[in-house]
């Protein structure tokens, strides 16, 4: 990781604020794609399946319950314990984040919000490098908080570890597709994929560009880009600092990181440490080679004024610091809470926002999969209290069917 400070440090700031994404370089082969799947359903779905994911020519694209069972039964028995735990973890967390239904009243008016589930989502559990079981989890168990009743999840090729995990939820759709393929049949459906009201989860650049072309139809999450970490602190364990950084810098070699602090030494410390809990690591090295930097700030209001700017995804700070986070997709605090242990364990979701979008966004949430709905109740006296402010402001746009609207009400009072 290369260390700058002063004008280098800030200009590095900016660059990183000022992060494009690499979208429009594959939306014209991504809309192919998806005018392909609206034409050709399923026909297309096994083309594009076999051709890149590895799907059997008797294989098919859904995945049967008997599978998905039997996954979870032949399960290793470490397995399924972590699974539960984590499970368990995250279900709580989403339990205390549902927000309630409520009403008010004052003066004859009865206000409040009830809160609905959505009827249907897509959970994109991505395939690549290693089997996402975690990805799984943090996507399917706030929609099954949420009381979401059709739950469809997509990965290209799914391990038997993935499919253990969607046995123990219960979940009985899943689908042998990915890319921007599956995120084409969710917003649009198949003859066998029904589609969905919102399509979740992270993705590589065709699944994200895909996202972002049918957000007007469907609605999504948010698009998530390379992983990205970010850690402030001046007092941290260096060891401990590298090693997160070497964490998410092997999700993928666009990754992120950056760790800033307001002392040399430590910096230095951070730098070695990084090298040789990197070493043997190819993913992390490169990445951390590519995009691991180091800045030395001359402030700690400095540091902090570079991490709102850079709004990351994983943001670690010390505990005294917290109070200074304005934009982060989840914080970390002290020595004692690895980003590690959030993507797994802690409860928190891990489908968090790339790219500068912590900047009006967190992550993922149970929030994500509900509605919600305000009512109103107006009794006589309470129409009679608002009647002449509606008729006013109704007649100053012009709308007169508004104010006859209340009008009418009013007269038969």
């Amino acid at each position: 990781m290369r260390i700058l400070s002063g004008t280098a440090a800030a200009a590095r700031v900016q660059k990183i604020a000022a992060r494009g994404s690499r979208y429009a370089e594959v939306e014209p082969a991504v809309r192919r794609i998806i005018t392909d799947v609206r034409r050709q359903g399923d026909r297309a779905l096994r083309k594009y399946a076999e051709r890149w994911d590895g799907l059997g020519a008797q294989e098919s694209l859904s995945v049967s319950e008997v599978e998905i069972q039997a996954a979870w039964k032949t399960a290793a028995p470490e397995l399924k314990s972590s699974l539960r735990h984590a499970a368990a973890n995250i279900r709580h967390f989403c339990e205390w984040q549902k927000p309630a239904e409520w009403t008010r009243t004052r003066k004859g008016i009865t206000v409040g919000q009830v809160v609905r589930p959505l009827d249907s989502v897509g959970c994109y559990v991505p395939g690549g490098r290693y089997p996402l079981v975690s990805t799984l989890l943090m996507t399917v168990i706030p929609a099954q908080v949420a009381g979401v009743q059709n739950i469809r999840v997509v990965s290209p090729h799914p391990r038997t570890e993935v499919l253990a995990a969607a046995g123990m939820l219960g979940v009985t759709e899943v689908y042998r597709v990915g890319g921007a393929q599956a995120i084409a049949a969710l917003a649009y459906g198949t003859q066998r994929i029904p589609r969905v009201d919102k399509i979740v989860g992270p993705g590589n650049l065709y699944v994200t560009a895909a996202k972002k072309l049918v957000s007007f139809d469907c609605a999504i999450d948010f698009l998530a880009g390379p992983t990205e970490v970010v850690i402030v602190s001046d007092s941290g364990t260096p060891e401990f600092i590298a090693a997160d950084s070497v964490a998410q810098a092997e999700h993928d070699p666009e990754a992120l990181a950056v760790f800033i602090t307001t002392r040399d030494d430590l910096a230095r410390r951070v730098a070695r440490a990084a090298e040789k809990i990197s070493r043997g690591n190819t993913v992390a090295r490169q990445s951390l080679r590519r995009n691991g930097t180091i800045l030395v700030s001359a402030s700690r209001r400095q540091s902090f004024e570079w991490a709102n700017e850079m709004a990351a995804e994983h943001l670690t700070v010390d505990a005294a610091d917290v109070a200074l986070v304005r934009n982060a997709g989840s914080v970390f605090v002290g020595d004692y809470s690895p980003q590690a242990g959030g993507d797994y364990a802690t409860g928190p979701n891990h489908v968090l926002p790339t790219g500068g979008a912590a900047r009006f966004r967190g992550g993922l949430s149970v929030l994500d999969f509900m509605k919600l709905i305000s009512v109103q109740k107006l009794s006589r006296n309470g129409l009679r209290g608002i009647a002449s402010v509606v008729e006013s402001l109704a007649s100053a746009e012009g709308l007169r069917a508004h104010a006859e609207s209340i009008r009418l009400r009013v007269g038969h009072a």
